[in-house]
């Protein structure tokens, strides 16, 4: 089983950046099962730059719950699944910081997209989301926000 993982995030980097949003698509090896979608507090304001990359607004997860609320659901979502994202290092990073904080130790079997697409699909100028998909012919929905790169994520594992 696989949980097929996209966040949207403050900025760069786990340590200093917070997450704002997440999605999880739970895949048996032959379709997806189930999905998990929410915005994220993040507990301080979302630079311009970000707002404009992802269209997520300050305004938009002011009443959205923290990630100390829903660590425990996230984890139930997350356990005994094998963790996909494209780029899993980056999104990984981001939740194991944000459950180590709310006290939670999380630590889980890894598959990236990005590097399993480098060794099946050799010579690509670009592995990024958007370049990859599109050579596949996938069409990605809500380009930037989490539950559309988790869905195309989702059907790059599924190719």
């Amino acid at each position: 089983m696989y949980a097929i993982v996209d966040i949207e995030t403050t900025g760069g980097y786990a340590e200093n950046h917070r997450i704002t949003e997440v999605a999880i698509y739970h895949y048996d090896g032959f379709q997806i099962t189930d999905q998990f979608h929410t915005l994220i507090n993040p507990g301080r304001k979302i630079p311009g730059f970000i707002t404009g990359l992802t269209g997520i607004t300050s305004q938009m997860v002011q009443e959205a719950p923290a990630f100390e609320d829903i660590a425990t659901e996230l984890l139930g979502w997350l356990k005994d699944r094998v963790f996909v994202a494209h780029n899993a290092h980056f999104d990984y990073s981001f939740l194991k910081k944000e459950f180590e904080e709310a006290g939670i130790a999380w630590n889980t079997k890894k598959l990236c997209t990005v590097r399993l697409s480098r060794k099946i699909i050799p010579g690509l100028s670009s592995y990024s989301l958007g370049r990859l998909a599109e050579s596949l012919g996938i069409k990605i929905a809500d380009r930037h926000r989490a539950g559309g790169d988790a869905m195309a994520t989702a059907k790059i594992l599924i190719c």
